[in-house]
């Protein structure tokens, strides 16, 4: 990889563009934000980038056919998407022989059976069909239905709010809405007059048995419901309908040559799915991605985690998969729908409960699966490591805690360094008995089949890392962004370094410049030396066709997507992250902020935050969420969240303090009494002076954090401080307990470290 890193030829060639081009072009003509754009593919001379030939994902999966029809490639459980009652046990995961199960063949006939349908329902090239929903077969194959019929694949996440769905739907001009229950459609009917695109509304899971398929006039309420499939008098109709109705309707007779067509008429230039970018800073962004983004993204991919295994399939059916993060997250589209498209062999994609998040049973599913290939978000992992230690924490005697606490997590940790960058990858004295016991540790997790474990989306504390390496498992960092179509640097087993992201993927270039803006037009700027911070930029064949600008919503819109992508992707071809960080002699890059993140102190000085979050959090197992605040202000302070009972970063959780949390003071049990506990005010600031003593975490002076308070319930998706890839909403955070922040920089509190947690005014 390194050779590939150092030779252009190896590279996508990029030609200098030119800032006289008219905004509208963006980005110096690397940037587009019309949708039907097709972006020619440049192809490198030599290398990754050159051999992989471009394609479409109708080809592509035509292709596969030929290779695995019969394979298994979808798998689910027919169990109720009901999660148990509290205090009820959720039901066991079925054996694996009664999940559903879709071949290749019939994965591929009924999403072409769907696309007719879309196509009958208005579907023209380039709409868009939106999805809502967690995770399932039918997300798949609507999104491929949609792709396939020549339209736009539009994920929402399945946590979004009702003013969340109207925008991405009516921004992405949805003309289908696929949906998992009828509470779900009833949530478009109530926003059908704000989507003047929307033809109908499909349900996969619909409450009702005997619902078939309706016909809804707009704005007049539940009181209007027509039976049969034909319109109404005078109005507009919405049609809704279950995905079976769909299927019937997609396979009644239509001109033979309507799908092809469509297919036959794509490049791999042409835009096929929008992924919403999380919204940290405000509306959400539509990312185009193009056949050839993530066809070529996939497949490298692929070939890393091959390599990292030294090319051998895991198991002799091919790989298994679990899917659970959001499909509408870029990671999510391209390792659970289109890896299963370009594997080499066979692999099989078996989906998680829906409510296996939110109530904290991931582990029966994985279990269940024994997953050979596992992507974690770090605050998947971190909440594995907190489920262990609060299981060890309960049962001290017990198997895990034994096996957490024996000399074999020593020698299993010091075996992990070993096997970093600039290591000997020896085995300490007695390091079968460590083996053993991490194999006792990972099968109770259901990662003992696991051949290449990752994560991304946001930072990982290297603590997380040491804890899962010192058990026998190694969590690989890969790094990018939904602009990126995922991943640009790799981590792999044989080649990485804790805290490290890895080198660029095959093909993908990777720099570290200085930051230069000139009327909200982004400039290349210089390079900078090896193991200088700057900003890490990006191009080659997986960097987006740029963000969509819907025409419909008006020009003042256009040219504000149109300087966002200007803003973006400069006239050299780079895609500026906005991430700060560095790279070293070897390639490895470092992220070490972002820096709309930064805190500018009252005197100036640049404070990244999340090096000194994750130091305290580090150091005391108690708590679960750190963010400082300190812009333009003399000092930082900080907000505390303990560990509660039920926090799954989807949800919050209760006052119920975990078990890892209530062995600090045993005379409290809750959140509440935990913030009036001297013992617990103790453990945070001694985590807090530690971790300001530490230069790896405080460079400087002004980094410190001087005050804090505990606030009363945990961040979460639900409660809107995490996006649905737990990344922190700072600014939400700031609003949402801006009182506090107030009574922390008060002059009545200067004496104090600890300031208790009072209820703002609209509590």
């Amino acid at each position: 990889m390194n050779e590939i890193r150092n030779k252009a030829e190896f590279y996508t060639p990029y030609e200098t563009g030119t800032q006289s081009q008219p905004i509208t072009a963006g980005g110096g003509g690397y940037a587009y934000h019309d949708r039907t754009t097709c972006r020619p593919i440049v192809m490198a001379k030599q290398g990754f980038a050159n051999t992989f030939a471009p394609s479409t994902l109708s080809l592509t999966m035509q292709n596969r056919l030929k290779k695995c029809a019969d394979a298994p490639l979808l798998r689910i459980e027919d169990v109720s998407d009901v999660p148990p009652a509290k205090g009820e046990k959720a039901p066991d995961s079925l054996p694996g022989d009664q999940w559903k199960t879709w071949t290749y063949q019939q994965f591929y006939d009924e999403s072409s059976t769907a696309a007719r349908g879309f196509i009958k329902l208005g579907m023209n090239r380039f709409d868009a069909v939106t999805i809502y929903g967690f995770n399932h077969p039918v997300w798949t194959m609507s999104a491929i239905g949609s792709i396939l019929g020549g339209g736009v694949c539009a994920g929402i996440y399945p946590t979004d709010t009702a003013d969340q769905v109207k925008f991405k739907a009516n921004h992405s001009g949805a003309v289908v809405a696929v949906v998992q229950n009828m509470q779900k459609m009833q949530m478009f009917l109530d926003i059908a007059e704000e989507l003047p695109k929307l033809n109908a509304i499909v349900v996969w899971s619909p409450e009702d048995k005997d619902f078939s398929h309706q016909v809804m006039p707009v704005g007049q309420g539940d009181s209007a419901i027509l039976d049969g499939c034909g319109g109404s008098a005078g109005g507009r109709t919405i049609r809704c309908m279950t995905w079976e109705h769909l299927l019937t309707l997609g396979a009644e007779e239509t001109p033979e040559d309507t799908l092809e067509g469509r297919m036959a008429a794509q490049e791999p230039g042409h835009v096929c799915a929008y992924i919403y970018t999380s919204g940290t800073t405000g509306d959400p962004k539509a990312v185009m991605i193009t056949h050839d983004n993530i066809l070529f993204e996939a497949k490298n991919a692929i070939e890393a985690i091959d390599e990292s295994r030294g090319g051998i399939t895991a198991a002799p059916n091919g790989d298994r998969i679990l899917s659970y993060l959001p499909l509408s997250h870029v990671a999510g589209m391209m390792v659970d729908i289109i890896c299963a498209q370009v594997f080499d062999n066979p692999l099989t994609v078996y989906f998680a409960r829906s409510y296996d998040l939110k109530i904290g049973t991931i582990g029966d599913r994985l279990r269940a699966v024994k997953p050979t290939v596992f992507l974690g978000v770090p605050r998947v992992w971190e909440k594995i490591q907190e489920k262990i230690l609060a299981v060890s924490a309960a049962n001290p005697t017990g198997c895990i805690m034994t096996c957490v606490k024996n000399s074999g997590k020593a020698k299993g940790l010091a075996h992990q360094r070993n096997c970093q960058m600039g290591g000997d990858g020896a085995y300490p004295c007695c390091f079968a008995i460590a083996d053993k016991v991490s194999g006792v540790v990972a099968s109770t997790l259901g990662l003992d089949e696991c051949t290449f474990a990752f994560t991304g989306a946001a930072p990982i504390k290297v603590e997380t890392l040491e804890f899962f390496g010192q058990l026998g498992i190694n969590i690989n960092e890969v790094y990018g962004m939904s602009e990126c179509t995922g991943a640009t640097t790799w981590s792999s087993d044989e080649a990485h370094e804790w805290g490290s992201c890895g080198w660029p993927l095959k093909g993908e270039e990777v720099t570290i410049r200085e930051v230069v803006e000139v009327d909200g037009v982004v400039q290349p700027g210089t390079e900078m030396e090896n193991g200088q911070p700057g900003e890490v930029c990006f191009r080659g064949r997986h960097i987006m066709l740029g963000y969509m600008a819907n025409p419909d919503l008006g020009e003042e819109h256009v040219q504000s997507i149109a300087k966002k992508n200007a803003a973006t992707i400069d006239c050299e071809g780079w895609l500026h992250s906005g991430d700060k960080g560095v790279m070293d002699s070897r390639g490895m890059v470092k992220i070490t902020g972002r820096y709309k993140e930064l805190i500018i102190g009252a005197g100036g000085e640049n404070v990244a935050p999340v090096p000194v979050e994750d130091g305290v959090k580090a150091r005391c197992s108690a708590i679960s969420n750190v963010m400082m605040v300190g812009d333009k202000q003399k000092f930082n302070v900080a907000f505390v969240t303990l560990k509660a009972v039920g926090a799954t970063g989807d949800q919050p959780g209760g006052d119920e303090l975990d078990p890892v949390a209530a062995q600090v003071d045993p005379e409290v049990s809750t959140i509440s009494a935990a913030m009036d506990s001297q013992a617990m005010q103790k453990v945070v600031m001694d985590a807090i002076i530690a971790t300001n003593r530490d230069p790896a975490c405080v460079p400087m002076p002004p980094a410190k954090i001087q005050k804090f308070t505990i606030l009363p319930a945990d961040f979460s998706v639900a409660t809107d401080e995490l996006t649905p890839t737990f990344k922190l909403k700072r600014s939400v955070v700031e609003k949402k307990y801006a009182h506090m922040i107030e009574i922390m920089y008060s002059d009545e509190n200067a004496a104090n470290n600890y300031i208790k947690y009072s209820p703002g005014p609209l509590a």
